[in-house]
Order: C-alpha cells, then structure tokens, then sequence
C-alpha cells in the first residue's frame, strides 16, 4: 500500500458512518481478439507492499438504543447526500462532455473503474498489474495502491496457500461506499490456467471476491466463488452479492453478512453482466457467448430467456426507477432498453464499435457508453436514445463510471490510462 490518507471521500453519505465510527472510540490488443472479453496486454509487473498495520482502531461498546439512533442518522445523511448529488447538477441530458484531465501513473492497466458516489473511485487493474487503484474524483488524485496479494487463511478461508494473487476484473460498491467488492479472475498458481475461452475447463481452479475496506484501507473478507469471475453486483437491499462465474456458466449467490456463497443459479455460457430489481430476488444476467438475455428469480430458481436477437450481450444498468434495463450487445454495436415488467423491448439505438461497459447518470437522463474498438465514449438520452455527442478516449476504453460529486465521467482505457470528463459545465 502506497497510501495512508483519507480524504474528503468519508464526508457526504459516508459522514454518516464515520461519526458513528468516532463517536465509537503498452500495450495494445488487435481485433483478433474480439471474440474474447478480457484483452491480453502484456506489460511490466509492479511490485506492490502489503499493509501489515490494521489502520481501523478497536471500537468500545455504545448502548444498543444509542447505537441504532447513530445508524438510522448515517442512513438519513446518505438518502439526503443522494438525493442532493442528483439535484445540484443540470440534467446530465442537457449537458455536454468536455475532456479534463489523464491519469497514468501509478502504471496500470484498468479493467474497470466504479465510482462509490462518495468521492471516491476504484479502478481494478487485472493480472497485468496486480492491483486495484483508487482515486478522490474531486482532487483527481491517487489516494492508495493496493496489491491484490492476500492471505486466505487471515481472512477465515482454509485449504489455500499462506499467500495467493489475485487479477482484480470488477467491482460493486455498498449504497454507503464504505466496501467495494472485486471479483479476481484467477487465484495465481492454482490449477490449470484460466482463459476466457475456458480451454482447461474443470482443471481451472475456483476463484474468490475480495472486500475493500475503506476505513481499513485494505481487504477485510476472501470470498470463495466459481470458475473466472467476472462481474459482480448487490442486490438492492446489499442482503446478496451476485457473481457471474464465467467458465461455470452460473451466477454465485452470497450473504453477504457471512462472506458465504449459499446458491448457484445455471445460466449458459461466458455470463457476465447482472443487474437486480428492487424487490431483491429478480435478476436479469447476460451469458454474452451463447448471446441471451436471461430473467432469473432468486427465490424460486426460475429463469427464461428474454431476448436472443443481437450477439454479445455484455453490460446491463438499470434506470433509478428500476423501470428500463439498458444492455449493450458488443458484437451487434447495439444499445437496447428493455422493460423490466413486460421483458419487451422499449427502443434500440446503433454505437460505436464493440460496445463494452456503460453508466447512467444519478438522474437517470444519460448512458455513457464506451466504443471498445474505436477509442471513443458515446453519451445518450436515456429517454429518446439520441446520440448526443461521441469523443476521443484513450486506447481500447473498457469500463466507464459516472461520479454524482463531480457530475464527472471517468473511463478505463486498458491500454493504460484513466481519461476524466467534465459533464456539467457545458448545457447544450
């Protein structure tokens, strides 16, 4: 770890927290590999530290009435920052992107980048670095480099070695922004070796989700999960952690306040985005290689395909009201919204080439899209789906977030460099 400071990120909804806490005591891929989700770009390795400080101070006990009236005010605090971050800004729809500043240093090679909306970002730097950066939005500066080399059995997992290596894909944050939880591609030097193809199939060792901690500045839980993880995401209550396992074909289901996987739902081949309704047991989960849609209830394990009609579904949002389910399909050049009652498709709209990830904004009035094979972000009306501009990125953009504190989007160019748009400065 490279860092020690905490900046202004645990104020705005993770304040809340913090005083119960206180108060408490290059590198390029051709187009040959368009077939395959994860881009091979091989590039120096960067030896990176452990942390063997735990930097969290032991807690003294508060009374249980106290202690409840503290969570409901932080819980408050975060609906209200919320809101606010979605209202200070004009409609994203309205504005127009203005290219503000690259970051490449530390050297990284981001998969992926995912804001917490509380001012902080975490980019996740594969197995050609070996860690995850984290970034303030509003300073645009690093705030920590983290290894993604851990120690299982510290973390209550048994039966692996006394340290292993991940390769940091995604990440989803807490509604509160204090844990973000990174799926690893592999674990380094067990089994056979992992490929997006899944050559090795049954040889390929189980892989893990790692938790951030951010008021421990370090992983706090090794969670154990499928074949090539790849993207991750919480229900809406934060009850389950929902994994895609890509060369198991199935999504892991974990509660998340054991650390503990406690279902598999089979889905088809290479799944990999996911997104969850608000009554926390409908899902919808794209397997991208066999190219289906599917619909899954959690509860009664019933799923059905909902749409097969384009190649390549990779990335899904959802709009706030949980109302549409964005979804780009990567080998179509496709944006398609559906409706989350009806399954039915509400419009479609052409992209760049091979659409990757996307965002939507806080208010739920543009999609940030990013063009994987030309180098370029695309911004949309969420609503009419009207390609409001398309600019420049870095080489081969991957991920993409958009920051609620900033009105800021960040994209993960995997070449090796993070580029930053001002998106409300300029109204249309």
């Amino acid at each position: 770890m490279t860092s020690s400071r905490l900046p202004h990120y645990l104020t705005a909804g993770a304040l809340g927290l913090a005083l119960v806490l206180s108060s408490c005591g290059s590198q390029d891929t051709t187009d040959q590999d368009a077939a395959q989700d994860e881009a091979t770009i091989p590039g120096p390795t960067v030896q990176v530290s452990e942390d063997d400080a735990d930097t969290a101070d032991e807690e003294s006990p508060q009374p249980a009435e106290d202690q409840q009236d503290a969570d409901q005010q932080g819980e408050e605090a975060a609906e209200d920052d919320d809101e606010a971050a979605a209202t200070q800004w004009p409609a994203s729809n309205t504005t127009t992107m203005a290219a503000e500043s690259t970051i490449s240093e530390p050297v990284i090679s981001p998969k992926s980048i995912v804001s917490n909306d509380h001012g902080l970002a975490i980019a996740n730097n594969m197995m050609y670095q070996n860690t995850v950066t984290l970034y303030d939005t509003e300073a645009q500066e690093l705030v920590q480099e983290l290894s993604d080399r851990v120690s299982p059995g510290a973390l209550g997992a048994s039966g692996y070695p006394e340290s292993v290596v991940g390769a940091p894909v995604e990440a989803v944050w807490t509604e509160d922004g204090q844990y973000a939880y990174v799926s690893q591609y592999r674990l380094e030097d067990m089994g056979a070796g992992a490929y997006d193809d899944c050559r090795n199939g049954d040889a390929v060792a189980p892989s893990a989700v790692y938790r951030y901690s951010v008021a421990d500045q370090d992983w706090d839980q090794f969670i154990e999960v499928g074949r090539v993880p790849k993207f991750v995401e919480l229900t809406p209550d934060g009850s389950r952690l929902l994994v895609s396992n890509w060369c198991d074909h199935d999504l892991s289901v974990v509660d998340t306040e054991t650390g503990e996987e406690i279902n598999r739902v089979p889905v088809n081949s290479q799944p990999r985005g996911i997104a969850a309704l608000p009554d926390n047991r409908t899902v919808f989960v794209a397997a991208m290689y066999a190219n289906e849609l599917y619909r899954l209830d959690l509860e009664t394990g019933e799923q059905e395909v909902i749409y097969n009609q384009a190649e390549f579904p990779r990335h899904l949002s959802l709009s706030p009201d949980a109302k549409t389910l964005y979804v780009t399909f990567a080998h179509s050049d496709l944006l398609v919204a559906f409706d989350t009652e009806t399954n039915e498709v509400i419009r479609t709209a052409s992209t760049g080439r091979e659409p990757r990830s996307m965002d939507i904004s806080a208010d739920g009035t543009a999609l940030y899209v990013v063009n994987y094979f030309e180098d370029t972000v695309s911004k949309f009306d969420a609503e009419t789906f009207e390609e409001i501009e398309r600019l420049p990125t870095g080489h081969l953009p991957i991920g993409v977030t958009y920051d609620p504190v900033t009105a800021s989007v960040w994209v993960a160019n995997y070449s090796g460099t993070i580029s930053i748009y001002d998106d409300h400065s300029n109204t249309r």
